[in-house]
């Protein structure tokens, strides 16, 4: 089998729109952070996807923050791309800006870290394209990107006494 063609970040790179209706949304006006976690979601497996052209399943979702509220009625843009690839995964990074529609303020509200893994019909994992980042900032991004990988890799199953805890009550 011959290795997958390096691709490029910029060809993950997804955009996707959002407006904030009152089901979204908490007692405060502000919207949930599940629906905003599930946007993320979605706006991170189409960039997934479109590197790796397979289906993908999240694995992770790191370094998720929250910074700013975003009220009913406001719209957010998720921008999302491929920041490494590796042997079956790939982390994405996602930012999420709200736009006060009647003001045009542009706020950054929310940004997170994805790991995603290529799958087949049956579950087994795919390989996917190595990533060719073109700029020092994406050569930046994807190294850093590697040392998070390892990071989580080594964490893996330390500090997991909580999950037992759990499944007893």
């Amino acid at each position: 089998m011959s290795a997958l063609p390096a691709k490029k970040p910029s060809e993950s790179a997804t955009e996707m729109v959002q407006i904030v209706l009152p089901s979204d949304a908490n007692a405060l006006g502000a919207a949930f952070g599940g629906s905003v976690m599930g946007w993320i979601d979605i706006c991170a497996a189409v960039a997934a996807q479109r590197h790796s052209r397979q289906l993908v399943v999240t694995a992770s979702m790191d370094d998720l923050h929250f910074h700013a509220p975003i009220k009913v009625g406001w719209t957010v843009t998720l921008r999302a791309r491929v920041l490494a690839a590796f042997h079956s995964s790939m982390e994405v990074g996602v930012t999420v800006h709200a736009e006060n529609i009647q003001t045009g303020e542009r706020t950054l509200t929310t940004s997170a870290l994805l790991t995603f893994v290529a799958l087949d019909k049956d579950g087994k994992r795919l390989p996917v394209p190595p990533l060719a980042p073109e700029t020092e900032e994406e050569r930046q991004c994807a190294a850093e990107a590697q040392a998070r990988r390892s990071e989580r890799l080594a964490r893996k199953d330390q500090g997991r006494s909580w999950v037992g805890l759990l499944a007893r009550s």
